[in-house]
């Protein structure tokens, strides 16, 4: 990749994998039978950790991203036009998460279903993207280390303390919020300590900005970024194991008797490794077009699986029924629908969202004539009474 280009392809490549992966991953998990889910089978534990490394993918190349656009603008602070955008599209994201659980006919029975307020990726995206502005408010008198640091020591005490904090209760705050916290209510995700990926997304930015110029970045980006990756997967549990037996704090075994956290972020270096090694090799426009409306895979992904709105999705009808070969088939099936919708939908997304907007404003214009009519009728009721 030329010094010049400002687009990093082997980013897009890497969420247009991970949201693939997210497809395959759901429809699986959700639709195949309980019966063939063995522990023992090779091809079934290779598939399950390979899932597991989708989400932390998912969450720390947002952080790159939004980093990465965040500060090669040469305003800073407040002034910073991606402060207000991110702002925005965080919040937007949280938005469509909560739209997506959204069932309307529970809207017209006048209610609001618990899993409405059941907190997803999205959320937590949107969310870590808030929490990123913040720091970078914070520190933006300082970028070079006071951010970075901040970033890094956050996402390794979420990381490090995780064991103490999955273990308290929000009952006396509301279950709205307490779901960003605590999955005892059923959400997927939770702030902490998924927020730790984000950041540590957003540190890796911060390093390759400043080295992105240099002639030799991707000789030494590659091999520090596999060897540090397979050093967390490999040695990070013996290192707690040495702590604990050195020190006595409890914390360190509980870390190594749960090590999942700095394991997947050991996979997700290494997935980082991988990527760049064959950036010259996965510049297929289709594959960078996934990669940039992975927004739109989603949502496509929660309608017709999980049936947003109508509760009439996949889920509900093949719900841990299907046999191996359906589910296989099932799958890449599901994963082109998704990816050709999506590429569809950007293809005309003007015209869809001009279409859309007009529907709105003859929906508005409808609700309007008939709020006149109701009141016109009603005063005339109340006259002819009077009379």
């Amino acid at each position: 990749m030329s010094s010049k280009t400002t687009r990093l392809f082997f980013i897009d490549a890497m969420r247009a994998w991970a949201i693939l992966m997210m497809l395959q991953g759901h429809f699986v998990d959700g639709l195949l039978d309980n019966v063939f889910r063995d522990a023992s089978s090779t091809p079934y534990q290779v598939w399950k950790y390979f899932r597991g490394i989708t989400a932390p993918v998912f969450f720390t190349v947002s952080g790159f991203i939004f980093t990465y656009l965040l500060i090669r603008v040469p305003q800073k602070g407040f002034h910073n036009p991606r402060v207000k955008k991110g702002l925005r599209r965080g919040l937007q994201l949280i938005l469509i998460g909560y739209l997506l659980r959204l069932n309307i006919f529970g809207l017209f029975k006048g209610q609001l279903y618990g899993s409405f307020f059941l907190v997803d990726v999205l959320h937590i995206i949107g969310l870590s993207l808030i929490g990123i502005i913040t720091i970078y408010l914070i520190t933006y008198k300082n970028p070079k280390y006071l951010f970075p640091g901040i970033l890094i020591t956050t996402a390794c005490l979420l990381f490090a303390f995780e064991p103490v904090y999955k273990t308290w209760e929000y009952s006396l705050i509301p279950d709205m919020v307490a779901n960003y916290f605590t999955r005892a209510n059923g959400s997927v995700f939770t702030i902490i300590p998924w927020f730790g990926y984000t950041a540590l997304g957003s540190v890796l930015s911060i390093v390759f900005t400043r080295f992105k110029d240099h002639k030799y970045v991707y000789t030494w980006a590659i091999p520090l970024s596999a060897l540090a990756g397979f050093t967390l997967i490999f040695y990070s549990s013996p290192l707690f194991v040495f702590l604990y037996k050195h020190t006595g704090l409890a914390l360190f075994n509980q870390i190594y008797s749960n090590n999942y956290l700095f394991i997947r972020m050991g996979d997700v270096l290494v997935v980082f490794a991988a990527f760049m090694l064959i950036r010259n090799w996965v510049r297929s426009r289709t594959v960078l077009r996934i990669g940039q409306n992975t927004l739109s895979i989603y949502v496509i992904h929660f309608v017709i699986l999980y049936g947003s709105f109508t509760g009439m999705g996949l889920y509900r009808f093949f719900h841990h029924s299907l046999n191996p070969t359906m589910t296989i088939t099932g799958a890449l099936v599901f994963m082109v629908a998704c990816s050709y919708s999506a590429l569809l939908y950007e293809k005309h997304e003007a015209v869809i969202k001009r279409k859309i907007n007009q529907l709105g404003f003859l929906a508005w214009t409808a609700v309007e004539a008939s709020y006149f009519f109701l009141k016109a009728y009603i005063l005339r009721v109340i006259k002819a009474k009077r009379a």
